[in-house]
């Protein structure tokens, strides 16, 4: 029998599945996917936020509590378990040694992103690297790794984990972690979650997924249908902006469109709906997905002028180029005369002070709606650009509610041998909305917790775990 048996295959596995090995448990992960996808959506990851009180390495000045308590409070509207997020907060500031050590190697942003600089720190190599380390580490201090390994349903006993099958076998462990994703890619969850709207539209049916499609959700259905206790509302998820072309699965980051703030937004009818100018993009770029997705068709498009080149991280995917503005909208498809007639209403509405797309600059509009509240200059410059949009689900938030311990609840009572981390347990901390980097702090975090716990449940201790503990 296995001391710790660790249910998935990305970055709160791993964490897990090395805390728990180091406390010298013996470790079996189970990844549904091949070898050549393993990781889940880690390997589309580029960075982790990190609370830091002074510079370090590859971060610039601090990144206090409470500066990273009131960014996550503001993008989740308040819908977050404090306890649980300020938790998260402080092991991001003692994390990055331990990766280190497990041969994660980080660098200093790239120019696109350093607005981030203060906040976030960068894998060199990106997400792959990071899931690719860990396996290593894993696999040399003696975890055993199978792949092709879905499991769809576990042995419960009184709120205690037993056994978990894949297929018709069955797998004893004296304790468990679950760290198997959320339901991004079943798409008939996401149509029961986000339904039909007032046009008659399923909006779910135009999503696309960011991430891997092996995230569907099985293991975490099973836990709901088996009495744990829930958290989270099925429609809310880190839904981006991404570029309409993109494939149906696994795009990862090079689709997302970050030139939203720097222009504008129009539906399909030429409209305006959202101010792109609202805040940051790290902090409001996750909204745009949902935003998205509220119109009709489920598509916009961001068009920008001359004066935005090389002041975003370019996509994957050319955009729509035009000399003029009425050539623009022939080549997306758009009615000429209304796009015209929005466009004229933003130029003639931006108020242009000194424009500083680092800060919360003084550029503004006035008399229009939406307004855009920063950066806003007219879009007058040839050639013009537009990116076609659709929402791009990373990850979903429902999922099981957990206590510091990471301990799965049954009616209250936290399990003393099933734990869980990652996306199957983040809206605890995520209710809505998302900010660069949290959802990586949460996987490390709680992925750390998880593993350290089942190792103690399967009775192993280490220092370094009574070390975590503590910290």
């Amino acid at each position: 029998m296995w001391d710790v048996l660790v249910i998935g295959g990305g970055n709160a596995a791993l964490c897990a599945a090395l805390m728990a090995r180091e406390a010298g448990a013996s470790v079996l992960m189970l990844e549904s996917a091949p070898k050549e996808w393993r990781g889940g959506n880690s390997q589309h990851t580029r960075n982790l936020r990190c609370m830091h009180d002074a510079p370090q390495d590859v971060l610039v000045e601090a990144y206090p509590e409470e500066e990273f308590w009131q960014d996550l409070l503001k993008v989740t509207g308040g819908i977050t378990n404090e306890h649980l997020a300020r938790l998260t907060i402080r092991a991001s500031s003692t994390c990055r040694p331990w990766m280190r050590k497990h041969g994660v190697n980080f660098q200093p942003p790239l120019s696109g992103a350093l607005h981030v600089a203060r906040t976030n720190a960068f894998f060199m190599g990106g997400g792959k690297a990071l899931v690719n380390a860990y396996y290593r580490s894993a696999e040399s201090l003696g975890v055993q790794v199978r792949y092709n390994a879905p499991v769809d349903r576990l042995e419960l006993r009184d709120g205690r984990f037993v056994a978990a099958f894949v297929g018709q076998e069955r797998i004893e462990a004296k304790a468990c972690v679950l760290a198997a994703g959320g339901f991004e890619s079943n798409r008939e969850w996401l149509r029961e979650a986000w339904g039909q709207n007032e046009r008659g539209e399923w909006p779910a049916d135009n999503f696309l997924i960011r991430g891997t499609r092996f995230n569907k959700g099985v293991l975490l259905k099973f836990m709901m249908e088996a009495g744990a206790d829930i958290i989270g509302d099925p429609s809310q998820s880190h839904c981006v902006a991404i570029d309409a072309r993109a494939p149906l699965y696994d795009g990862g980051i090079c689709t997302r469109i970050d030139c939203v703030s720097l222009g504008v937004v129009v539906n399909r009818d030429a409209q305006r709906f959202y101010d792109e100018g609202e805040d940051f993009w790290p902090k409001r770029y996750a909204i745009w997905g949902r935003l998205v997705a509220g119109q009709p068709g489920q598509i916009g498009y961001s068009i920008i002028d001359a004066k935005a080149i090389g002041r975003f991280m370019p996509p994957v995917f050319t955009g729509t180029q035009a000399d003029t503005l009425e050539e623009l909208a022939r080549k997306l498809g758009l009615d000429e005369a209304r796009f015209m007639q929005t466009m004229r209403e933003y130029n003639a509405a931006c108020r242009v002070g000194t424009f500083d797309h680092t800060k919360l600059d003084d550029c503004h509009t006035e008399g229009i709606a939406p307004a855009k509240t920063h950066w806003a200059r007219p879009i007058d410059r040839a050639p013009f650009f537009g990116y076609p949009l659709r929402p791009g689900i990373t990850f979903t938030y429902l999922g099981l509610k957990v206590n510091d311990q990471a301990a799965v609840h049954f009616n209250g009572v936290p399990s003393d041998n099933l734990f869980v981390a990652g996306e199957m347990m983040a809206g605890n901390v995520l209710g809505k909305g998302y900010t660069a980097g949290v959802g990586m702090s949460i996987g490390t975090a709680f992925g750390r917790i998880a593993g350290t716990q089942a190792a103690q449940a399967a009775g192993k201790k280490s220092s370094m775990g009574a070390a975590l503990e503590t910290a």
